[in-house]
């Protein structure tokens, strides 16, 4: 039987992020935007809706004079990706 995959992580930019918080304590936006290739506005959207799930933390810092975002996968995160990787099993 295959199981419904989660469509807030079934998006390739949100399964990115979540992909590169779940292997680092923590990253700032910069790093993400590096790492994915996306737009800083599209990045920012798809944050939004990851916290909003509850799927990763964002705490907003200054690095000087410099606004500094900083993102962490909370444990619901690792479950709900998990979950996904595990229901992703089943399309095989």
């Amino acid at each position: 039987m295959l199981k419904d995959l989660d469509p807030l992580l079934h998006s390739q930019l949100r399964l990115g992020i979540i992909s590169i918080l779940i292997s680092v304590v923590e990253a700032d936006f910069l790093y993400i935007k590096e790492k994915t290739n996306a737009s800083a506005g599209n990045i920012s959207v798809q944050l939004e809706k990851l916290s909003q799930a509850n799927y990763i933390s964002i705490e907003k810092t200054f690095k000087g004079k410099k606004p500094q975002t900083i993102c962490r996968i909370t444990e619901q995160g690792k479950e709900a990706f998990r979950r996904y990787v595990e229901d992703l099993k089943s399309y095989f």
